[in-house]
């Protein structure tokens, strides 16, 4: 018995079985649709890409894993070199992990034993409103959504605030001393509702964290490799800790890796034993996972995927003009992302049935319709994932 995600089991529609994949389609047994949410937000080149495919089955011919833990092996180091020479500023130190969640969980303990590693105690962290940033015990602490965290009644030491610069320069004024961290989803929040905002919001908390020693944390999961229209948000507005998932590995495998400053990766090194960083997952570093990465990174670059989500988002704002209707509150577009937020979940009862029969696979949640596309969709079959959201309006 499969128990799934985010569902109540005993009421949950049968989900549909997928028997191939193969660029941005999904097919059952007698259907197929396009992927117009990249299994939640991941498969950036698509299904049964060949480059992809090609690395995977030429490392598993040589070993498919082995542990960090007094070894190492060459596909872990090639893409920590990588990442340190296509990050920006001195994002060079990475820790791996096998989810988002988990690479979350990594840069919170990370900067909460920073300051514990120079005798200092700050016991409270900084987050928005509205966050989702896994649904590990201390993600879902510094999250803000009680459609997915409901079970935390007591979130001791996290203050949630608006993406607005009054509340950010408030909080700093009242905690900033007391604060080890302020992690944000930069410019795009995802599951909280797709919620967008301006640049100026990150650049001022830069500005405060720089002011008041407070580490600054981007949790790009769901935001890195182009989702918003930058290669990263961080390239930007340069955090102190990074982290990566999802769109890392092309969709292919669970990783995720938690990337430091020197500043930060200074604050372990030591002769002292207690000032290590006591963490350990299993499968970090992954020598499948770590090749396919490679050649993820290596497609993004090669192929020119910011100048394809630019166009993505071109022809989304152009087919999406004008698009109004009594029952939207908002239509946002950002990047490789479009989201109907409509005033009434109940409206969106059915779309995920309505998209099927019209070739789109699609999972509207909450007030929340929307559009993640894998980046090698053409634009035709944009239009018509973008025609059906229309449809079920019209």
């Amino acid at each position: 018995m499969i128990w799934y995600p985010y569902q109540q089991m005993k009421t949950m529609k049968e989900p549909y079985k997928i028997v191939d994949a193969q660029g941005v389609y999904l097919y059952t047994k007698d259907h197929k649709m396009i992927d117009s949410v990249s299994s939640w937000w991941s498969v950036i080149h698509g299904y049964k890409n060949p480059v992809l495919n090609r690395a995977i089955k030429e490392q598993v011919d040589n070993f498919s894993h082995v542990m960090l833990g007094g070894l190492t092996h060459e596909p872990v180091w090639q893409l920590s070199k990588k990442l340190q020479e296509w990050l920006p500023g001195d994002l060079d130190y990475c820790f791996f992990s096998d989810s988002g969640s988990v690479a979350v969980e990594v840069a919170l303990k990370m900067a909460l034993q920073f300051y514990i590693n120079q005798g200092k105690r700050r016991n409270m962290v900084l987050s928005l409103e509205h966050a989702y940033h896994g649904d590990t015990f201390k993600t879902m602490e510094v999250g803000d959504d009680e459609d997915y965290h409901a079970i935390i009644t007591e979130k001791k030491g996290v203050i949630h605030i608006p993406t607005t610069i009054e509340a950010l320069e408030e909080a700093f004024k009242n905690h900033g001393k007391d604060f080890y961290c302020f992690i944000v989803e930069p410019l795009l929040q995802g599951a909280g509702g797709m919620r967008m905002y301006d640049i100026s919001f990150l650049e001022r908390a830069r500005e405060l964290c720089n002011a008041y020693d407070v580490l600054l944390i981007f949790d790009e999961v769901a935001t890195g490799f182009g989702r918003t229209g930058n290669r990263f948000v961080a390239d930007l507005v340069l955090p102190d800790i990074l982290v990566l998932g999802k769109a890392l590995t092309g969709g292919y495998i669970g990783h995720a890796a938690t990337v430091a400053n020197k500043k930060v990766y200074e604050g372990f090194y030591s002769d002292d034993p207690d000032c290590a960083l006591m963490h350990g997952p299993t499968f970090m570093g992954n020598a499948l996972a770590c090749r396919v990465a490679l050649k993820s990174i290596e497609l993004f670059e090669k192929e020119n995927y910011i100048e394809k989500i630019h166009k993505i988002e071109a022809i989304t704002k152009r087919e999406m003009e004008g698009f109004a209707d009594s029952r939207i509150k908002e239509v946002r577009i950002m990047g490789g992302c479009v989201c109907i937020e409509v005033k009434d979940s109940k409206t969106l009862e059915g779309y995920q049935e309505f998209a099927c029969q019209r070739g789109v696979f699609s999972r509207p949640f909450l007030n929340y319709m929307y559009a993640m596309v894998p980046y090698i969709i053409e634009e035709e079959q944009l239009i018509q994932v973008l025609d059906t959201m229309k449809a079920w309006f019209l």
